[in-house]
């Protein structure tokens, strides 16, 4: 009866570790979640409910007398979403959501990006799920966000830019093998070590000008803010794979470099930070978990002691545009 929800990764802190490019949307405390074929799914009771781009995440409470994993419904296994019927009768009881999702032929909530969704193409069958919301919450606003989000289809997205990616690096691969200084639209191939400097030299050019546009104005950053933050992680990742397979024929003044840059890019920013428009009542708890989850890296890197307005301004600045949290000073950094 627990294998009906597919399973979320959290945290030690006990956050929802998000997909690529998921993005939190909204949070109802106290929800329940019952299947209306209660004989053979299982009911999740008394929980957080996470709305995100991607997935309804639904965390236990802490609180909760028997031990529940974290569960989650893919959006793109919901089939349809059921419009909230205002009548004299739902005055009296707890506001319910109905949506209806997809069920694989091994009785579990249908999950395309899993080997069983995949292998078994499409939900055989669909079943009616209420989502019960016992505690004080925005409960409209969560369906209108729950409706935006379920159009939005934003899981294609990424699964369309990954499978570009990928489709590119295999003809770039294709036409790399065929040889020759010119490509197939007549420009001069890229090739040796002048051809990867010049890449490099392209790239940084288009990150100092985003860089630049960026820091225009507020409105700008806040427009550009979760770009720059997913550029700045792929210049991380890149700097710290290329530290490891470019030892030889490196100085120490280059090594520091990028060192430094490393450190400068860990702290840019946080793709989904906790906000009082998502969170709602339940904002400080979980910006005290997001903070709990930060932090965790720069006392490691600073031998498990760091000062605490050293902290607020690492995670002011990484919050971006959303800095409601910490000193005065440390907002002004």
């Amino acid at each position: 009866m627990s294998n009906f929800f597919s399973k979320a990764e959290v945290t030690s802190s006990g956050r929802p570790v998000l997909l690529r490019n998921e993005v939190e949307c909204h949070l109802l405390s106290a929800v329940d979640l019952e299947p209306e074929d209660h004989r053979h799914f299982s009911l999740l009771k008394s929980g957080l409910l996470i709305l995100t781009t991607h997935r309804l995440i639904w965390l236990p409470s802490s609180s909760a007398s028997t031990p529940t994993s974290a569960s989650a419904i893919p959006l793109a296994a919901i089939s349809h979403i059921f419009s909230s019927k205002k009548s004299l009768k739902s005055v009296f009881h707890s506001p319910r959501i109905r949506f209806q999702v997809l069920v694989s032929s091994d009785g579990r909530v249908f999950d395309p990006g899993s080997e069983s969704g995949s292998s078994s193409g499409s939900g055989s069958r669909s079943v009616v799920v209420t989502a019960v919301i016992r505690g004080k919450g925005d409960c409209d606003g969560f369906l209108v966000k729950f409706w935006d989000s379920w159009r939005a289809r934003a899981w294609e997205t990424t699964e369309t830019s990954d499978s570009g990616s990928a489709s590119a690096s295999g003809s770039g691969a294709a036409t790399g093998t065929g040889g020759g200084l010119y490509s197939s639209d007549g420009s001069v191939r890229m090739v040796g070590v002048a051809g990867i400097l010049r890449k490099e030299q392209e790239m940084w050019e288009s990150t100092d000008k985003s860089l630049q546009d960026a820091f225009q104005d507020l409105n700008a950053l806040m427009s550009k803010a979760k770009e720059m933050v997913m550029l700045a992680e792929k210049m991380r990742q890149k700097l710290l794979s290329g530290t490891s397979s470019q030892t030889i024929g490196t100085n120490d003044d280059d090594m520091g470099s990028k060192e430094e840059m490393q450190d400068w890019l860990l702290s840019v920013g946080i793709i989904s930070p906790v906000t009082k428009e998502s969170a709602g009542a339940l904002y400080h708890q979980q910006l005290s978990r997001q903070l709990a989850d930060f932090v965790r890296i720069p006392l490691e890197r600073a031998g498990g002691m760091i000062n605490l307005i050293d902290a607020y301004c690492l995670f002011n600045r990484a919050r971006g545009t959303d800095r409601n949290f910490g000193f005065p000073a440390a907002n002004n950094v």
